[in-house]
């Protein structure tokens, strides 16, 4: 998708993109997937492993593309810790870049062995059935619930009269969200009313001509990365937020956050008092001059983009075993080596059976990996040497 520079959008958040392209794109991809699907099963995407380099170095020569042999500044985070590990283990990789601005096709090779992949690579021989519906929403929630794994209540809507319906059968709050999507882009929570049902539905539609809407959990949003079918890292995904000290305002509590020098980008980013975070404070009965009592956590929006003001906390190491099970579940339905989960809890150490109003909200086939490599607060986790311990198992550094 390509930012818009033109005009920023509050509901894209830090993660800007076309409205328009991304709508078609969703539409389209829809209408295609029977046919992909087939295509992909008649052809084994391992054939593309034979041929991708080929194919990439053609359209170089026809001057459709360049190659390049090593990541540059406009890589994502997530291009720039794969590449950077498989430097380390001796792995080469080069990036196809379609009419010079497309991203993330990638050739790599380690001892004759080459793969050709799109943004993160897998093991040359795995299942790709769960790749059909992983990122759709809908289809996910209907895969778990009969696998017996928690989701929030909910359904999809493409008409405005459907999408009441479901409003009106759900318990409230609610939140609405593009079924095809990510980053929290166009997503609203805290819906009680049909006046705001209705604004909510209509911004999630200009990102997707269908809408999930589903009853909001309680809790903070975690990331578990699965690799291999286990769980390899566990992070908390955090709005924007600031912690009383039972002495300081929310507006100074911001100013002395502001400070702090991880702050200062380009991961990590300022707290803003802005619309959407006076927004946050009055639906808690909060202003910017309430004095939090010590340790209450106050949040400042929804959205938990870095972009924002949104924090990252790793919790690898206090995940409870329970749910440590019910994620790895989700990669034994799924059946695919490589899955971002994201799910909502109040405490990823307490057994999700202690906490009614938990789930696992969606999961994602290309996670943006390197957020376990840089938190804000804890421990990182090398989540890129795991995937390459998959991918090329000989290449595992000797201890």
């Amino acid at each position: 998708m390509t930012k818009n520079p033109k005009k920023y959008c509050p509901d894209c958040g830090g993660a800007q993109v076309n409205h328009v392209v991304s709508y078609l794109s969703v539409l389209f991809g829809t209408l295609i997937e029977p046919w992909t699907n087939w295509v992909g099963r008649a052809i084994p995407e391992s054939s593309f492993d034979r041929i991708g380099s080929s194919i990439t170095k053609t359209l170089t020569f026809f001057k459709l593309g360049k190659i390049t042999y090593e990541p540059t500044e406009d890589d994502s985070g997530r291009t720039h810790v794969l590449w950077e590990e498989a430097i380390k283990r001796g792995i080469k990789m080069s990036e196809f870049r379609l009419f010079g601005i497309g991203h993330d096709i990638f050739v790599s090779e380690y001892n004759g062995d080459k793969r050709f992949f799109d943004i993160l690579p897998r093991p040359k021989i795995y299942n790709p059935k769960g790749l059909e519906w992983m990122d759709d929403k809908g289809e996910m929630k209907k895969h778990f619930e009969k696998a017996g794994i928690k989701v929030a209540r909910g359904f999809v809507a493409h008409s405005v009269k459907k999408a009441l319906e479901i409003f009106h059968s759900l318990n409230k709050p609610v939140i609405t969200k593009p079924n095809l999507g990510s980053r929290s882009r166009h997503t609203t929570t805290h819906i009680n009313t049909d006046a705001e049902f209705l604004i909510a539905f209509k911004k999630a539609r200009q990102l997707s001509p269908w809408v999930m809407i589903e009853e909001e959990l309680s809790g903070y949003v975690f990331r578990g990365t699965l690799i291999g079918g286990k769980l390899i890292a566990t992070l908390r995904r955090e709005p924007a937020y600031v912690i009383g000290d039972g002495i300081h305002n929310v507006r100074e509590l911001v100013e002395i956050e502001n400070k702090n020098p991880l702050r200062a980008g380009p991961i990590f980013h300022q707290l803003k008092l802005d619309d959407n975070a006076m927004k946050e404070l009055v639906n808690f009965h909060h202003s910017i001059d309430t004095i939090p009592k010590k340790d209450e956590i106050i949040t400042l929006g929804q959205k938990t983009s870095r972009a924002v003001g949104g924090g990252i906390t790793d919790m690898t190491d206090v995940v409870h075993p329970d749910n440590k099970i019910m994620l790895e579940k989700v990669a034994e339905v799924l059946d695919d080596p490589l899955i971002g989960v994201d799910f909502i809890m109040d405490d990823v150490s307490k057994s999700w059976h202690d906490q009614p109003k938990c789930g696992v909200i969606e999961c994602n086939s290309a996670p943006f990996i390197d957020l376990h490599h840089f938190p804000l607060v804890g421990k990182p986790r090398n989540v890129a040497s795991a995937l390459w311990d998959i991918v090329y198992p000989e290449s595992k550094p000797k201890v």
